[in-house]
This record gives C-alpha cells, sequence and structure tokens, in this order.
C-alpha cells in the first residue's frame, strides 16, 4: 500500500481522444489502486484525466486551482478536494507539497513545475523525493539541457524516467518523503 499525495503535472490541452489522456487515466487508476492520494493542478487535460482515473478507482482526488482564474476555469468533476490558492505562485508551491512528483506530456507550464521541484531539491529547500518524467519526449529534453545548459551529473540524480505510465509504481516511496536521501554529490 502506498504512503502519501502524489502530484502529477501535465498539458491541459489533452483532450479525451488522445492517447496521453488515456495515458493519465490508466496512472490515475494505477496511484488510486496503490492507495496514494492523487494531486495535481486541478482543471482539463492531463490533470481531469489523472483525476478521473483516481476518482473511478475509489481513489482520493485533490485540485490545487488558482482563485482569480475561477471567473473563467473551473475544476474538473473529478476533484473531490479543491485547493483554490491566491495566485499561481502559491499554487506552484502547493503542488510541491507532496511525497512524489510525475509528469507526463506538457507545454511551459509542465515544464516550470518540473524545473521548480527539480530545483527545489537542487537548493535544499524541500526533501528528495522522486521526480519521475514518463515518455520519451522527457528523456530527450534532459539530454538538450544537459547538453546547451550547466546541467552537471549531481543535477541529473535528481531524476528518474519511465517510459510508461505502468513504469510508475515501482519508482514511488513507500515511506513518507521526509525519509528519503539526498543523491550523492
Amino acid at each position: 500500500m502506498g504512503v502519501g499525495r502524489i502530484t502529477v503535472f501535465g498539458s491541459s490541452r489533452v483532450t479525451p481522444g488522445e492517447a496521453t489522456y488515456r495515458d493519465a487515466m490508466r496512472l490515475g487508476r494505477l496511484l488510486a489502486q496503490g492507495g496514494y492520494t492523487v494531486c495535481s493542478g486541478g482543471y482539463a487535460g492531463v490533470m481531469e484525466a489523472v483525476s478521473r482515473g483516481a476518482a473511478e478507482a475509489g481513489g482520493t482526488v485533490i485540485g490545487i486551482t488558482v482563485r482569480a482564474w475561477a471567473p473563467r476555469l473551473q475544476a474538473n468533476p473529478w476533484v473531490a478536494t479543491e485547493v483554490a490558492a491566491p495566485h499561481l505562485f502559491e499554487r506552484l508551491m502547493r503542488l510541491t507539497e507532496s511525497d512524489a512528483y510525475i509528469a507526463l506530456e506538457g507545454g511551459p507550464g509542465t515544464l516550470c513545475e518540473v524545473a521548480l521541484a527539480w530545483n527545489l531539491f537542487q537548493t535544499e529547500s524541500i526533501p528528495v523525493r522522486p521526480l519521475i518524467l514518463v515518455g520519451s519526449p522527457w528523456q530527450h529534453l534532459i539530454r538538450c539541457l544537459e547538453t546547451e545548459l550547466r546541467i552537471e551529473p549531481r543535477d541529473l540524480a535528481f531524476l528518474q524516467f519511465a517510459a510508461s505510465v505502468e513504469e510508475v509504481l515501482p519508482l514511488l516511496p513507500s515511506q513518507p518523503a521526509g525519509h528519503s536521501k539526498r543523491p550523492p554529490t
């Protein structure tokens, strides 16, 4: 049985007919069946799909939304607990209050969320937790960043990769995040 809350990052632009939506639903279902609470940004796309998969499997679903966006965006219907942050930066910080992070396909917002979690590990601002990037596009992107930016092997040690959502669960913690160890430097 899993422990704690898992935040899933991903595109709001993914639609129900797409493979990524189906993958996110499957991930939500797997997480719920593993006993994890699923957390996301609470809106459409990957966030909706992972919420739907978890809710349909009887899991707990948290959506971290932005109060200022309420006139134009509503939480998806599978969010059981909506936490309305006052602004985007508070939302980002609340999304990082989890025991692990999983990133599926996304755009600039997803990249921002991954980079934030990664940097919080680098700066020892939060305890190190699994940061799992799902799919080959993430591997290509990280290789590009490693080549073009100042990314060192110790920075890369904070990241884990999974080819599919089925490979994610074995990478998740079985104990609360505060007990994880920092990778060697």
